[in-house]
C-alpha cells in the first residue's frame, strides 16, 4: 500500500499544468529581472515609526469599543431563542 501512494505521488509531480504557462504575459517574459537591493535599508525602513502604527490602532480600538458595545447590548440574552428552543426540544423527542 505505500508503495502504491508513493507511485502516485511521484506520478503526479511529473504532471505539466499548461494553464499555469499562460498567466504570465508577453512583456512580463521579457522584461529584466528586477534590480537586487541590500535588505538592510528595507528593514530600517519599516523600524521607522510613522503614520501606519497610529492609524491602524485607532481602527483596532475603535472596533474594540464596537464590539464591546454589542457584546453589553446582547448580555442576558438568550442565545437560543424560545421558538428555535421548542423546534429543537420536539425534534429530539
Amino acid at each position: 500500500m505505500p508503495r502504491a501512494l508513493l507511485l502516485a505521488l511521484a506520478l503526479t509531480a511529473c504532471t505539466q499544468f499548461p494553464e499555469l504557462d499562460q498567466v504570465t504575459s508577453g512583456a512580463a517574459q521579457d522584461a529584466d529581472f528586477p534590480a537586487l537591493v541590500p535588505v538592510g535599508p528595507l528593514l530600517a525602513q519599516t523600524a521607522r515609526p510613522g503614520a501606519a502604527p497610529e492609524i491602524l490602532r485607532g481602527s483596532v480600538e475603535a472596533r474594540a469599543a464596537a464590539l464591546r458595545a454589542r457584546a453589553a447590548r446582547l448580555r442576558g440574552r438568550p442565545v437560543i431563542d424560545r421558538a428555535t428552543r421548542i423546534r429543537m426540544g420536539s425534534a429530539s423527542g
